[in-house]
């Protein structure tokens, strides 16, 4: 049931059939299941302030959140008590943070700096249609984990980044050159 399946991935309406959610899955719902699933894969559990702390956000809000993520089955809250992940609230999360971390990987693949592909692989997460984001999974995983991965593969990720490195240069002396 995990993201990646070509038969059942997350954000399909199968999903959304099967787990009963029709619909109830925002990207701040996502934000938030990812960010309980990342403190209690840390700490074993995440309290409202843990949460608000991650996100950067007030107490208060992280409350309302929690709660409505509880009324949909994807977390066990009780007031003043720990939160954790259900079974599909896991399963979810799991699956945000596969997104995540395939997004991430490609950007740091084709060169980005490490803090701007943190930053841009969550605005990706959120905003491609999940046969892309199925493709992106399948090629971050053939060039970084395939055993039929190419010999030349590692050849080609050299000369990209002498690529990038000579293209940097050029720019650099067309700025030196128009002061």
């Amino acid at each position: 049931m995990l993201y990646g399946d070509e038969n059942f991935y997350f954000g399909s309406p199968k999903f959304f059939r099967e787990t009963d959610l029709s619909g109830a899955i925002t990207r701040r719902a996502e934000d938030y299941l990812r960010a309980i699933y990342e403190i209690v894969e840390r700490k074993g559990f995440a309290r409202i302030k843990d949460i608000a702390k991650e996100m950067n956000l007030r107490a208060s809000t992280v409350v309302e959140m929690v709660r409505k993520l509880h009324r949909y089955g994807l977390v066990n809250y009780e007031k003043y008590g720990g939160v954790t992940l259900t079974q599909d609230g896991r399963t979810i999360a799991e699956s945000i943070k596969e997104r995540h971390e395939t997004f991430r990987k490609f950007l740091e693949i084709i060169l980005v700096p490490k803090d701007i592909a943190l930053k841009d692989s969550h605005i990706l997460e959120h905003q491609l249609d999940p046969k892309t984001i199925l493709q992106f999974t399948r090629f971050v995983k053939f060039i970084t984990e395939s055993k039929e991965r190419p010999k030349f593969v590692s050849r080609w990720l050299e000369q990209f980044k002498e690529y990038c490195r000579r293209e940097e240069e050029a720019q650099q002396s067309n700025r030196k050159e128009i002061k």
